[in-house]
């Protein structure tokens, strides 16, 4: 590694400034180089880059735990016999995500192997191999029913997959959004159409979709800043 010629410092606080930038520029260049020997499993569950602090003049590694709302960190000093044991990480990733899931990923041949195979945050407890179990042995069909609450739990460690720190908001939560957002673009486009100085054209149509239910669609066109704009109003069954 290039190193630079050092200035001449006048001060007890710019030969600490000094220092200590050098250390984080160090501290940096080690860490890249040991994330290629981090492939042991129980790094799956923190950020891939740790931050390089220093605690009391001491050198250490910060792993931040990516489970969503966990706000934990764990240090590793780099000055230690031991700066390479993973035994403050396992003991924080028991704790947060669960023995068995930690028990699961040590079956892992790496991190990687983790990150796509085990799916944190599906179980705090139990068995990691129950979101892989078949229900039943009857012939498989498909079904517009709702999701069950198994099924649902699949869905979310099917979305997490490489991304255990992913936050997907609940069935509530979306439907809040959804008509709010629809509740914010329905007076928008009521405000546009009042104030609106040219024409404006409404059309209807009505056909039959293949289940036998009769369906008619509104819509309105006009030129809006040079441009012809059309947009769907409303649908409704007949």
């Amino acid at each position: 590694m290039a190193t630079t010629p050092s200035p001449e410092l006048d001060s007890d606080d710019e030969l600490s400034a000094f220092v200590l930038q050098h250390f984080i520029i160090i501290s940096s260049w080690q860490s890249e180089k040991k994330q290629k020997e981090w492939s042991a499993p129980i790094y799956a569950f923190f950020e891939p880059v740790p931050r390089n602090i220093e605690v009391e003049g001491w050198p250490a590694h910060e792993f931040k735990c990516s489970a969503r709302g966990c706000k934990g960190t764990v240090r590793r000093y780099l000055d230690t016999k031991d700066a390479g044991s993973t035994g403050n990480l396992r003991r924080h990733a028991r704790s947060c995500w669960g023995a068995d899931v930690v028990k699961a990923a040590d079956d892992a041949r790496n991190v990687d192997d983790v990150r796509t195979k085990i799916w944190p945050g599906l179980l705090k407890d139990g068995s990691i191999t129950t979101a892989f179990k078949r229900k039943g042995n009857g012939q498989v069909t498909y079904s517009h029913r709702q999701h069950t609450r198994q099924e649902t739990k699949g869905f979310k460690s099917l979305m997490k997959t490489g991304r255990p720190e992913y936050y997907l908001p609940s069935r509530s939560t979306v439907s809040r959004d959804v008509r709010l957002v629809f509740a914010c673009t329905r007076n928008r486009i009521a405000k546009m159409l009042q104030e609106h100085s040219g024409k404006i054209n409404f059309t209807t149509d009505a056909w039959m979709s293949p289940n036998h239910r009769a369906f008619i669609a509104f819509s309105v066109h006009l030129e809006h800043k040079g441009k012809s704009l059309t947009m769907p109003l409303d649908i409704i069954e007949v």
